[in-house]
């Protein structure tokens, strides 16, 4: 009988991987790495990098990093030296600081994103077209956002083979 029970289970198993196989694979997408990825991105990217006032806030960023990281660095050395007015003072200097760095570092995210936007809308078409070909020559029967997934092991994404594509049709 246990034998018999064990025959079954493999049976049932082994039938169940032949539907799963017979209606296609499964894979993950990360359609937002996939287009970042791209030559055409990549070359955006870097024209946006060299734009001046992108880079003046780049500028900016590193000053005030450096800033924040000297002025901390003279508090915690004068500390015990400090009376509580200059400690909250000092304290007061550091905290104006991190709010300077975080709205700059804000404005620069906030320039990528507008550039990411503008890519993933240019390039629907097309990536829409990669998909398609993709799904077509992989047998692919279900694709998944990879960010929907809880987990999804590195073979079953085809975010870099959707991203080669997406660089032979923008040529």
């Amino acid at each position: 009988m246990n034998k018999l029970v064990k025959l079954s289970a493999l049976l049932l198993a082994m039938s169940l991987s032949f539907v799963a196989n017979a209606q296609g694979k499964i894979a993950v997408l990360n359609m937002q790495q996939a287009i970042v990825n791209t030559e055409l991105a990549q070359t955006r990217l870097k024209q946006l990098q060299e734009e001046a006032s992108y880079s003046e806030n780049r500028k900016e960023l590193e000053e005030l990093g450096k800033s924040f990281q000297d002025t901390r660095a003279q508090l915690q050395k004068d500390a015990a030296v400090m009376s509580a007015e200059q400690q909250q003072a000092a304290a007061k200097q550091l905290q104006e600081k991190r709010a300077d760095i975080e709205h700059v570092q804000r404005k620069l995210q906030a320039a990528e994103q507008q550039l990411l936007q503008q890519l993933m809308q240019e390039m629907q078409p097309v990536l829409q077209k990669a998909v398609d070909e993709l799904i077509k020559a992989e047998g692919i029967g279900l694709l998944l956002n990879q960010q929907a997934a809880m987990f999804a092991d590195s073979s079953y994404s085809i975010t870099a083979k959707v991203t080669d594509k997406l660089n032979q049709l923008s040529k």
